[in-house]
């Protein structure tokens, strides 16, 4: 564990307290503006919350991959905006350069990461590049020491307020899959980088995505991370990093089921139908009873994925089980607890409306359902051949 026990309950303490106080309030105000408030982002500064998983030599608080899934489960019974803000640089954003940037990287981006000075966004989605990741077209054609990137990303997250990006982009022409392409560190206003309009989303409203757009856009060999001895290597550093995002995402979910299971048990107790609460009519009850299974369940799958994780053992095959069934487990989640509210749930003033369209997202970014499952079968077919 990074932290001691006392350390780590005291801060799992002020964040949900956070949540509670600060972060719920708001919730309506910034799925009508579609904006979180300059002043409450700098309040998730102060709570250390931009560098939970980035070292503490660097600024971060440098939580154990167990810890980071305790925080995630708080973070996720709120607005999935929040974690959207954060979580490229606790996670993808970061992780690449901790793992594989060389001491200049590190130094240069991570303790501005850790503050949250600086916004990460990681641009590896293409317009005919999704789940098939090594058809990226971006290219980046070398020009004596430089690359020049041409290409359009598409759906990047953050990336209407990013500061660093990190771009994938083919510099083997002759490569056709992921053994050709590096991973670039690009800074916003690089000449050549334009964004396209913010796209107009079914949910998550405050979390902002938009086209990356790279019109010769040139960069030194040192961008790639790890330098140039890591070039045609980008594919190898994202796969690393892919675990802990999977494990961070399947615990936002576990969140969002309990937020939602609240709201649905405290409408079901208040609701009265022929006389008496809702709560008491069996039918409501199964509804409750298998969300509150199904999301224990969820938790527990990671909370065990996690420990394993921070001892060093591979688990790429569980981590994917878990983002898989948490993602699936809480659209079931949601559409019950709209269920339970009858026709209020359809109305734009119940949280479960909201939540309904939000959590949909979970199960296509980061490695869709049916991604997972071909990853967990061809795994355990190349594990019962081994």
């Amino acid at each position: 564990m990074a932290l001691d026990t006392d350390t780590l309950s005291q801060f799992l303490d002020a964040l949900d307290r956070f949540v509670k106080e600060r972060l719920i309030p708001k919730e309506e105000q910034i799925a009508d503006q579609d904006m979180i408030p300059s002043e409450l982002v700098d309040e998730i500064r102060m709570m250390g919350l931009f560098g939970m998983s980035i070292p503490e030599e660097f600024g971060g608080l440098g939580l154990s991959m167990a810890e980071e899934v305790k925080a995630a489960f708080v973070l996720g019974q709120t607005s999935p905006a929040f974690r959207s803000l954060v979580g490229t640089n606790n996670g993808i954003g970061s992780q690449g350069i901790i793992i594989d940037g060389t001491d200049a990287q590190k130094d240069r981006y991570l303790p501005s990461l850790a503050s949250g000075e600086m916004i990460a966004s990681f641009a590896l989605t293409e317009p005919d590049a999704g789940s098939d990741a090594g058809s990226v077209r971006t290219t980046a054609r070398r020009d004596g020491s430089d690359f020049i990137l041409n290409g359009t990303k598409r759906y990047i997250t953050n990336a209407p307020r990013a500061d660093l990006f990190t771009v994938f982009a083919r510099t083997n022409p002759d490569e056709k899959g992921a053994a050709g392409v590096s991973a670039f560190l690009i800074e916003a206003g690089t000449p050549g980088l334009t964004l396209g309009p913010p796209d107009r989303k079914m949910g998550q409203k405050g979390s902002h995505t938009c086209d990356v757009i790279l019109d010769n856009v040139r960069v030194p060999a040192a961008s790639i991370i790890g330098g140039p001895e890591r070039l045609n290597k980008g594919f190898k550093t994202a796969m690393k990093v892919l675990d802990r995002g999977r494990l961070h995402i399947s615990a936002v979910c576990v969140g969002a089921a309990e937020r939602l299971i609240k709201e649905s048990l405290t409408f079901a107790t208040e609701r009265k139908q022929f006389g008496a609460p809702i709560a008491d009519k069996q039918l409501i009850q199964a509804m409750l009873a298998d969300s509150r299974a199904e999301s224990f369940a969820a938790r527990c799958m990671i909370e065990e994925t996690a420990r394993r994780k921070d001892a060093g053992q591979n688990v790429s095959t569980d981590a994917a089980c878990c983002k898989m069934y948490a993602s699936e487990m809480v659209g079931r989640v949601a559409d019950r607890a709209v269920q339970i509210h009858g026709g209020a749930g359809y109305m734009a003033e119940y949280s479960v409306e909201r939540f309904y369209r939000d959590v949909r997202l979970f199960r296509i970014y980061e490695g869709t359902t049916q991604i997972q499952q071909v990853l967990i079968a061809r795994n355990m077919i190349r594990d019962a051949a081994a």
